[in-house]
């Protein structure tokens, strides 16, 4: 199984093992804390991390990521574990109590983004300069699926560190630090700062535009002359 360390201010967060000499998996808790968030620190030197690496980050978290020998896995689960609904929970820590379950570093980029807030602060690490990881390394390209969006359109906007998806609308704002999704619109004087908005599944023509507002309700998209800061948007 895949493995990513951690110090102490995130171990808490995740599933957290201790290996013996040889890397195996040992002992297995779920999202410990205090005295049983202690009690999983771990040498991970044994990972092949650098000592000063190693003392800064005790604790080895799983990423959900395993490799199962096809005759064992079968086994566990018609028979071990039938009713089991969950690896993490589950299946991995009682099989790690019963047969030989190894760990494996993964000593690069890796975010969990399980609750909102972690879902939020890894977005808005990628419009950091330098990021963490970038989609635009030519070695490693990454692809999207095709949406058939035009260009966003930027009219005399200030856009700094942030992320701006296709096809979407701009008018004379100012974006900071902030990643902006797909078919957004983004009003006049409007300031976005420190802020992720998702974007929308569909554009309004400007005549849906006019009816909602002459019926009082709001049009898809950021009014002008409003001001977000650290907010997570949810368009549509």
């Amino acid at each position: 199984m895949n493995n990513s360390i951690f110090n102490v201010s995130r171990a808490s967060d995740f599933g957290l093992m201790k290996i013996d000499d040889t890397g195996r998996v040992i002992s297995f808790s779920e999202k410990p804390r205090g005295a049983d968030l202690k009690a999983m620190q771990v040498d991970t030197t044994l990972l092949g991390l650098p000592k000063e690496e190693a003392e800064k980050k005790p604790y080895i978290a799983s990423m959900g990521v395993y490799i199962f020998k096809k005759e064992i896995l079968l086994n566990l689960l018609r028979w071990r574990f039938p009713t089991a609904n969950d690896f993490g929970s589950e299946i991995i820590p009682a099989a790690a109590r019963e047969i030989n379950v190894k760990a494996y570093l993964f000593n690069d980029y890796w975010e969990d983004i399980g609750t909102i807030k972690s879902f939020f602060e890894a977005n808005l690490a990628l419009a950091e300069q330098p990021s963490k990881f970038s989609f635009y390394d030519a070695s490693k390209p990454m692809y999207t699926s095709r949406r058939n969006l035009p260009p966003s359109m930027i009219s005399t906007s200030k856009i700094t560190d942030s992320i701006i998806s296709h096809g979407c609308f701009l008018d004379k704002c100012r974006v900071e630090h902030s990643v902006v999704g797909i078919r957004s619109r983004i009003g006049s004087n409007v300031h976005l700062k420190d802020t992720v908005m998702l974007g929308a599944d569909f554009y309004e023509t400007d005549m849906e535009r006019c009816d909602q507002l002459a019926e009082g309700k709001v049009p898809i998209g950021i009014g002008e002359n409003t001001s977000i800061q650290y907010a997570c948007i949810f368009t549509s």
